[in-house]
Parts: C-alpha cells; structure tokens; sequence
C-alpha cells in the first residue's frame, strides 16, 4: 500500500489502481471451509470493500488501520483473517494453549455484539476456537462471579474480548497472560481514548510483546486514532474508505426550528398520529430528559424504551437485543458521553437557579460525576471498583457532596452499537459537535438501506422562553447547526429544511400543556428511581430463573408505564375535531422540503378493511326498548 506524508508529516492512504476491483465472493479470499459454510448460513453473499482489502492483509501479517463508516462489515473483516490464522497454527501446535488474539473495545455492549459476531462466524470449529468476553454478563443476563471468569481465562481460550479498564485489571491480578498474543485488535479506535481508557491502554501497550499484529478500527482518522497508532502499530498499511454514493444506504436530513416546548408537541404528533413508520432511536441530552420525555409520552399511551448509563448493563444489552428483534420501536437514549470535535469545547455551564429549567444542566453533571473511576487490586488480587480517585477529585470540592453516580463511562449509544432496521434518528436536543451529529444518524442506513435523521433546532429567539423545558445547551443549536451543515456539504450531504403546517398543529397544543404540567421535577426524579429499582430487580433477583428458564426472558419487558406523574385517561385518545379535515397531510403535506415519514401509496386491503370499521359509526346506538312498569321495583332495598 502506497503511502505520502500530509503537512503534518502523517501518512495518509494513496489508493492503488485495482483498489476498486473486489473477489466476488469469499471463497476467493482463501478462508477455511468451516468459516465458509459460518458465512453462508448467515446469508452473506459476496464481501464488502473493507473486507475484501482488510482480510487479505491481516492473513499476510500486516498491521492496519482502517477508516470506514458504521455498517460497512468492519468487524467482519478483521474476525475471519484471525479465525483463519487461529485454524492454520492448530494442527502445528494441537497440545499447545494460549491466548492468540485480544480485541478491545470501548463499551459493554460493543463486546457483547462482538462476542457474539465471533462465536457466529466460528459455529463449526467451535471446539479449536474458545472465546471469553469479559463482559460481567454471560448469555443468560447473570452477572458472571469474578473467580468464574478467573477459571475461563486459566484455560487460555484463544480470543478474549474486553474493554480496555476489564482487560488492564485482569492482566494486573495476573489472572491471562499476552505473552503469546499474535493479534492485538483495537474497534472504534477514535472513541476509545474519549472514554478515559488512557492509562489501561498504556498498562496493555507495556504487556503485549513486540511484533504482535495490530488493527486500528475507526469511523475516523482522528488526533486519538494517530496516538493509537504509534503506541500499538509498527508502519501500519493504512486504507481510507470514504463514503461513496453506490453503496446503496443514504440518511435523509432534515431540521425543524421549533421553540423549546414545540419539541414535546412535535414529538407527541409524530408518534400519536404515526407519521413515521418503522423503529426510531430518540437522543436526548442527560438522563432526566430521558424520563421527561419518556413520562409526557406514557399521558398519551406511547411505549417507549429508556437507555442510560444509568440503567445496569445487562438491562441495556437486553434492551437492545429486544430492540432488534423488533419488540420496542422507540428507544429513548441519553447521549451523555459525546465525541467532540477537535478544537471543540462544551458550551459552559450556567449555575443552577431555583425554576422548573434547572435540572437541565443536571445531566452534564451526570456525565462527568458518572465517569468511573480506576479501579483498585488488593493485595489477594481481588478486583474492587473504586468510585472516587485522588486525581478525579476537584480542587475545591463543595461542602455540600450529593448523591454518588453510578454511572457507566463504558457506555455508548450513538457509537458501535448495531442497532437493525431503524427507520429514523431523532435528535430531539441537538449535540453540542458535528462528529456526535454524525455518529448518531450513523445508527440508520445501515448496510446499505435507507433511513432519516430528524433534528429539532431551537433559535436564539424562542431560547429560555419555556423554563420548565429549558436546556442549556440549546442556546447554541444555530451555531452547532452551521457547523453540522458545514460538514455535511463537504461530504455532500445536504440538511434540508422540515415544515410542519403549525396551524393545524396548534390545536394540538393545550394537550401537549396538560401533559408537561404533569411531568413535574418530582414525578421525574421518582420515575428515575424507580425506574432504576426495577431494572435492578429484574436484573438481581430475577437472575435464578432466567438462569434456569432462558426461555422467559423475551417476557422481559422495559417499556412499561413507571406512573409516577398523574395520569390523564383523556390524553390517551386523539378526537377526530383535531385531525384535519384532510387528514395526516393536512400535518405533513407532499410538498418540496417535507420528508417522506409515510408511505404514499395505500395499501389496497388496508384500506378496504378501514372503511370497513368505518361503517356504522356517527351513528346513534339504538337501545333496546322496554317497560319502565315491568321492571319497577316497588319493595326497593331493604
């Protein structure tokens, strides 16, 4: 692979003249024949042009760094050359056990959906290939005792899967060795760092011996991925694939400039009155929105999902399985750790006052309490999680300490995680960069299908207008937004302009008023707590029977109402005076600029069953006539 120094002296990727050219199949590129027949069984037919450049230069014992975009089959290219290299050495080495391959990443639920991709694509060579995720969850959702894992990794299973801090703990207790690694792969390499893995890294650079392959994974060659790389790599091939227009999957973008309670009443009419069809993921900025939204959803009878660091892993790995299995279709997840641009700071933050807006600043405060800290051995070589550190500490601390977070750092949403068949991302508060815009409409159109990305935008004008909905953050979304336009152009993406027809909206608005008057700061800090009380519940005391009845656990729902606000029946229902006399169009019409969040074409049956249940109604309901003599009763109660 050709390479040239840029003006910073970095190499960057010169692409060779047969780069486009691709094997048509896998059987071309050399894999083994039980990997074969674990690729047909998933339906893969031809390999993707990450894997079909990544896989033939990891089985020639190349150190990589890759840049692709999500969905484009990153982790498939760099577990099949392992599993093959694996294959290769057995016969030689059959009485011979060691820990060939070590894969971090920088969340629990990336490595539980890698874990899971390698025990795939391994299914019939299953008993030469062992892999041990060191995620504290096993498949039934049990958290998995510390000396039960101590005893997998003693058999030296040939691949380990972990997050930086779990992989960096296990190697201080001594409890695996790297000594014999030959490949050391690094997903999502740009997050990594952003998640404070920095010293854990250092700790793994220093005990994976010299010349072990290394592959850099990333959606992005940034400053972190280049520190990653002349830690671990040793003159790397780098391969840039950008996005081009003939991969097939494209995000529609779109913006609605609305006030700062207009977001609620947009929200409520899209999901009460359906106009999108299919799953939507909803980010918000900190976990209390999360519980606003999710509680001004439950007075209108719409299921929604919530995912937070908040919420225990195994609740949050099962949320998303359910979700992909098509069980929920709205999650509403908290954006709490946000990759920021290079030369981007967060915008400041205001100190709290007494209103109704003050807990919006209470999720960035989550965020950075929430961090965990480094984690300490004792002298047995027990693992304990310590929640403070000296250097964590403030130089000043307040005198008076709330409440401990208990927050995940290894927890990200908008990054790695494969959501399936999402129909559209709405960012209901924007992010404060244009890479975390990027990352999170990055969870639809994936693998080449379509989907869109809704983002609501409040103007400096309509800013702080509505304190009980106030966000912080928000008085920044025009500045946020020319950044994010800016970036999108340079790929030539264009962020179109929403229009809602606001005067068919309006009489929606003294519904979206009863509903915020109920979802009060209390009724939200007592869902958050419940919410979380139940999560635990079902995550401990439950886990015997999940255990012994795995079966169950699609009964497992997270989705239910937490009633902590006041439930109004009314709200439930849409009276047929508010729809437009046009119907959903008279909302959204067909006009340029309106996205297409319906189909536009009727189904034939669909529509001849509607009009079906439309008979008969407007009627007045006849009643069966009788007697008031006959059924008098003259003796009345005793």
């Amino acid at each position: 692979m050709k390479r040239k120094l840029d003006d910073d002296d970095v190499p960057t990727a010169v692409p060779s003249k047969d780069a486009s050219k691709k094997p048509s199949n896998f059987s071309a590129l050399g894999l083994d024949s039980r990997l074969l027949q674990a690729i047909a069984q998933q339906n893969f037919s031809a390999p993707t042009l990450v894997q079909s450049r990544v896989i033939p230069l990891v089985l020639e014992g190349k150190d990589i760094l890759a840049r692709s975009k999500t969905g484009s089959g990153k982790t498939a290219a760099y577990i099949l050359p392992i599993l093959q290299s694996i294959l290769q050495r057995k016969p030689t080495n059959a009485t011979h056990r060691a820990t060939s391959a070590l894969i971090l990443v920088p969340t629990h639920e990336l490595a539980k959906q890698v874990s899971d991709a390698v025990s795939t694509f391994s299914a019939f060579c299953s008993k030469e290939i062992r892999t041990v995720n060191l995620n504290p969850l096993n498949v039934t959702k049990k958290k998995i005792p510390e000396n039960v894992q101590r005893s997998l990794l003693a058999e030296a299973p040939e691949i380990v899967v972990a997050t930086p801090a779990r992989a960096s703990l296990y190697l201080q207790s001594s409890a695996f060795t790297v000594d014999d690694i030959a490949h050391l792969v690094i997903d999502e390499a740009d997050l990594i760092l952003s998640y404070g893995h920095d010293e854990d890294l250092q700790l793994i650079a220093k005990a994976v011996p010299k010349g072990v392959q290394t592959i850099l994974m990333s959606a992005t060659l940034s400053t972190e991925v280049d520190t990653l790389r002349g830690l671990f790599c040793r003159d790397p091939a780098i391969l840039d694939f950008k996005e081009t227009v003939d991969d097939g999957g494209s995000v529609s973008q779109y913006t609605v400039k609305c006030a700062e309670d207009e977001k609620f009443l947009l929200a409520y009419i899209i999901f009460k009155l359906k106009l999108i069809k299919g799953k939507s993921i909803i980010f918000v900025a900190d976990i209390d929105r999360c519980y606003r939204l999710k509680l001004f959803f439950e007075q209108f009878g719409i299921k929604s999902c919530v995912l937070n660091s908040e919420l225990p892993v195994n609740s949050r790995v099962h949320v998303v399985e359910e979700f992909n299995k098509n069980v929920y279709e709205i999650i509403i997840a908290s954006d709490e750790h946000e990759v920021l641009d290079v030369g981007e700071k967060r915008p400041p933050k205001k100190p709290k006052t007494g209103n109704d807006g003050s807990n919006a600043s209470h999720g960035d405060d989550d965020a950075i309490d929430g961090e965990d800290r480094p984690s300490k051995i004792s002298a047995n070589g027990t693992i304990h999680e310590d929640a403070t550190s000296d250097d964590a500490r403030p130089a000043n601390p307040p005198k008076k300490q709330g409440r401990k977070s208990t927050n995940s750092k290894e927890y990200g949403i908008s990054r790695g995680i494969d959501f399936k068949n999402v129909a559209c991302v709405l960012n209901f508060d924007l992010p404060t960069s244009s890479k975390s815009y990027t990352h999170r409409i990055g969870r639809t159109a994936r693998a080449g299908k379509t989907g869109m990305a809704l983002s609501f935008i409040v103007p400096a004008e309509h800013y702080h207008k509505h304190k009980p909905t106030t966000l912080i953050s928000a008085q920044h979304d025009e500045a946020v937004l020319e950044k994010i336009m800016k970036h999108q152009q340079k790929k030539g993406k264009e962020v179109k302009d929403y229009h809602f027809d606001m005067k068919q909206v309006e009489s929606f608005r003294y519904r979206m008023n009863d509903a915020l008057r109920a979802v009060t700061r209390i009724a939200i800090r007592e869902a958050r707590t419940r919410e979380l009380r139940q999560e635990l519940l079902k995550s401990e005391k439950l886990k015997r029977h999940f255990e012994e009845n795995p079966e169950d656990l699609h009964h497992l729902r997270h989705d239910g109402e937490l009633r902590a606000a006041r439930i109004q029946p009314h709200l439930r229902h849409v009276p047929e005076y508010l729809i437009p006399s046009n119907g959903k169009k008279g909302i959204a019409g067909e006009d340029i600029g309106f996205v297409g969040l319906r189909k536009t074409t009727d189904n034939r049956i669909r529509k001849a069953r509607t009009q079906n249940r439309m008979k008969g109604k407007g009627k007045k309901p006849t009643r069966l006539k009788s007697d008031p003599l006959k059924t008098f009763n003259a003796k009345g109660r005793r």
